[in-house]
């Protein structure tokens, strides 16, 4: 513990590491760590028996949390014509064709989600190695390369979260704030669980959940008993 705050240190001793917590004891025990000055995010992992090498095995998706995720979404929104007024009024942070481009080029990524109509996907993907890294890269997979611009923008300003497995075969999410009742946030854990389990790859082999765990910003983690 000698690289963490003397807060984690405290929380960490609470916390069973070898016990496999049912969710609402998962839940209850996470809400009760020292909190922070700020309402921290809850994220969620969990490690899959897929291996992302194998492009038949990469889980990836959106999904909209029934309570939502506590935050203000900032969306922008490749796009030209009528379609840029159209992204503004639904409430997208930056709207635009090469004018934008240029600016996220140039380095600006103050934003959590990128969408783009088709027709501008030709100049988006030379975004690539600014977009890729930052998981903000649009695709039709995710729902983020679409001609329906104003359901888009408002489905992910209210709680629509991306999702793609990283090179280890885990899923990081997050699931709502430490503010959130316990009963919303078992609710979001318990219906995004639900989800990934039914969009089970085909070629996954074993058993698909292999581990969960909660943990909030600035908090130890929490495992998660796989009968969540």
């Amino acid at each position: 513990m000698k690289f963490r705050s003397k807060r984690y240190a405290e929380s960490n001793k609470t916390v069973e590491k070898s016990k496999e917590y049912e969710l609402k004891e998962a839940v209850s025990v996470l809400k009760t760590f020292k909190k922070t000055k700020f309402d921290e995010t809850v994220d969620m992992v969990m490690k899959l028996s897929v291996d992302p090498k194998h492009s038949d095995q990469i889980v990836r998706g959106t999904f909209s949390l029934p309570k939502g995720i506590g935050k203000e979404v900032r969306v922008v929104v490749f796009a030209s014509g009528d379609k840029i007024k159209l992204a503004q009024e639904a409430g997208a942070v930056e709207a635009g064709g090469d004018d934008l481009l240029k600016k996220v080029e140039e380095g600006w990524l103050d934003f959590d989600v990128a969408i783009s109509t088709p027709d501008m996907m030709g100049k988006v993907g030379k975004l690539g190695r600014v977009l890729g890294p930052q998981g903000k890269m649009p695709s039709p997979k995710s729902g983020t390369v679409t001609n329906d611009i104003q359901n888009a923008v408002k489905e992910f300003k209210e709680g629509k979260i991306e999702y793609r497995t990283d090179s280890g075969g885990n899923v990081h999410v997050p699931v709502g704030k430490t503010s959130f009742s316990d009963e919303d946030l078992v609710e979001n854990i318990k219906s995004f669980i639900k989800h990934i389990i039914r969009n089970k790859p085909p070629a996954a082999k074993g058993t698909f959940v292999q581990k969960i765990f909660i943990s909030s910003s600035m908090s130890p983690s929490v495992r998660v008993a796989l009968a969540a």
